[in-house]
């Protein structure tokens, strides 16, 4: 006879479900508001920011008013946690389309390094502020707070979760992970507002044409959902199943490649191990990114060799498996979000987000005149709305001036994306040093400003006669 108790009182067993079930729950609400007010369609704020948003306020409203507990924090936190890696493996998995190879010949590199130089200014202004305000009014301040900046509007709610953990576990950063999710949380609304009041503003000056339809979400690009040479619809294993085997199978060897990567290192020196290995376990979405693009590669060879015959990857399933779990990563990170650990870090969290929502505007502004010069609003617009948001608060900006993605915009995101995981390769350094010593802090900040500099003489990179034809477009 079975021992196991299948009943509510057995915690492990229904916890899971029943807080999946209060995400689903919220994905639908939050939908049918956005459905059902146009206001909120108009702020285009995405579904999954405002379900995050909402459970945050019932959260708050359940702790405070009533004493109770709904939501699991520490199952929230590992959602946000494993989000981030599964869909970033799920991207890479994705056979490039031809007419995204042909976007990596043209301005895939540009497009990187603008990315990456984005971060940089985002984290020169995030430590400017930290500094300024951990030597005059708020000595107690964690110096290396500001870097938290670019994670959290550059990357979203994953990345400033899991260096925000490090931070406050490793380097005593009090409040340190909440602090990381409120800014990624601001930098959504950034895309929003702000993103939305540019626009208003281009079309007030006659720069862009009204778009009189709905907004509707959609991926960067369509997938086919079917390709030549594939695994057949009709298979004793359905193609669904087929791509979260790939993926998960990934994200294992991942773990156990970083696992075996950090072992080495705390066996070689317990004091590097400290320092790395914490980043290494908080970046692995970059190590499983690569390892997918490794295994892509490893199974075109086998198709190429004929040990293989059919093309299992499905870039239509893949899509949407990195949709849903970036969509489950940004509510369970914002809703994660404890507001008691941001008292005292008040001051420097709206100082962080009114800056880098401004000073992210006006360097793409900048960037962008040269680099698209024939699709300048769209370009800013898109690469806006990614750099204090994601690739999805980017698209929905970008179609409402380009609403059948007709330029490369899209595209641009993508493979931009791509090149700014070569490219932000220094950041990862920094990240590491930054938080060992005030001396190290100013250190990070003298490089971050080094290589901004260096990143817009590559992504700015170019004739004479374009940017001219650029500037000419922009103008006013």
């Amino acid at each position: 006879m079975s021992t196991v108790d299948y009943s509510a009182a057995n915690y492990a067993l229904w916890n899971p479900i029943a807080q999946m079930g209060i995400i689903a729950a919220t994905i639908l609400v939050a939908n049918l508001l956005r459905r059902r007010f146009r206001f909120i369609r108009k702020s285009m704020m995405p579904t999954a920011v405002l379900g995050g948003l909402l459970l945050l306020v019932i959260k708050i409203v359940l702790d405070k008013g009533f004493s109770v507990t709904f939501l699991d924090g520490a199952f929230l936190e590992g959602l946000t946690y494993h989000g981030i890696a599964i869909g970033f493996i799920a991207m890479s998995l994705r056979i490039p389309e031809k007419s995204e190879r042909q976007s990596v010949n043209r301005v895939g590199l540009r497009s990187g390094a603008a990315i990456v130089s984005s971060y940089m200014i985002q984290g020169v202004c995030g430590l400017v502020i930290s500094l300024s305000l951990a030597y005059t009014v708020m000595p107690k301040l964690f110096k290396a707070a500001g870097i938290l900046l670019p994670l959290g509007y550059g990357q979203g709610p994953g990345q400033a979760n899991n260096t925000g953990g490090v931070y406050q576990t490793d380097w005593g950063f009090a409040g340190g992970r909440s602090f990381g999710l409120a800014i990624a949380a601001a930098g959504y609304l950034s895309a929003c507002i702000v993103g939305v009041w540019y626009m208003n503003r281009l079309l007030k000056k006659g720069k862009i044409q009204k778009i009189d339809r709905e907004i509707v979400d959609g991926s960067v690009t369509v997938d086919r959902f079917q390709d030549k040479d594939e695994m057949p619809i009709a298979e004793s294993l359905d193609r669904l199943s087929m791509q979260f085997a790939l993926v998960i199978a990934v994200y294992l060897v991942t773990y156990l490649v970083t696992w075996g990567i950090t072992s080495g290192i705390s066996a070689i020196s317990e004091g590097a191990g400290k320092t790395i290995n914490g980043l290494l376990w908080g970046f692995n979405f970059m190590i499983g990114s690569g390892l997918a693009i490794a295994a892509r590669v490893f199974l075109k060879s086998l198709k190429k060799l004929r040990v293989m015959e059919k093309q299992y990857q499905n870039n239509y399933l893949l899509s949407r498996i990195s949709g849903l779990a970036f969509d489950i990563m940004i509510i369970a990170g914002i809703a994660s979000i404890n507001i008691e650990d941001l008292s005292g870090l008040w001051v420097p969290f709206a100082l962080m987000a009114a800056a880098g929502a401004t000073v992210t505007l006006l360097h793409l502004k900048f960037v962008s005149k040269r680099i698209y010069p024939e699709y300048y609003y769209e370009g800013l617009v898109s690469m806006y709305g990614m750099m204090t948001g994601t690739i999805s608060s980017g698209v929905l900006l970008l179609r409402e001036v380009d609403p059948q993605l007709e330029t490369p915009a899209a595209n641009n995101l993508v493979i931009g994306s791509s090149f700014a995981i070569l490219l932000g390769a220094p950041l990862l350094v920094l990240i590491g040093l930054a938080p060992k010593s005030a001396v190290m802090t100013f250190v990070a900040l003298g490089v971050m400003a080094a290589y901004y500099l260096i990143l817009l003489l590559i992504a700015c990179g170019g004739s004479k006669k374009q940017r001219e034809a650029a500037e000419e477009k922009a103008e006013g």
